[in-house]
């Protein structure tokens, strides 16, 4: 599989409604539902799914992404389409959006649903961590 293979399958979420933990396209995602539901559509099993309960904050999301068995970190001069950002708007990272080449896939609080758009320095500027799926290219 290839990063592109990540990007398509983020896609076709774009448009799906946001809701906190939202876990039921086509009615609701959150931006960890987005994660588990690409991971689905790649054949891929993700551990603990609901691990950072209500709050992503004090490092739980982070510890959740972690222990996925299938993602490994890489430097985040090294992002490139497909790979998993873990984002951070205060304090620890609390936010997930799929790379996808000059733009990310993400569902959008302040929007309201999940959308792709440019990777603006802003949101650059926001990556603590970046996750790769294992066997990609």
């Amino acid at each position: 599989m290839k990063g592109a293979d990540v990007v398509a399958a983020a896609r076709t979420y774009l448009g799906v409604p946001f809701r906190h933990q939202g876990r039921t396209p086509p009615l609701a995602l959150d931006c960890a539902g987005l994660f588990v539901m690409v991971c689905r559509d790649l054949g891929l099993c993700v551990i603990d799914e609901q691990g950072y309960g209500r709050n992503p904050y004090k490092g739980l999301l982070e510890q959740c992404i972690e222990r996925q068995p299938f993602l490994h970190r890489v430097p985040t001069t090294e992002m490139r389409e497909g790979d998993v950002l873990l984002m951070r708007f205060d304090g620890a990272p609390q936010h997930i959006a799929i790379h996808a080449g000059y733009s990310m896939i993400h569902a959008y609080e302040h929007v309201g649903k999940v959308v792709e758009h440019r990777l603006a320095d802003v949101w650059r500027a926001r990556v603590a961590h970046v996750y790769r799926f294992e066997g990609f290219q």
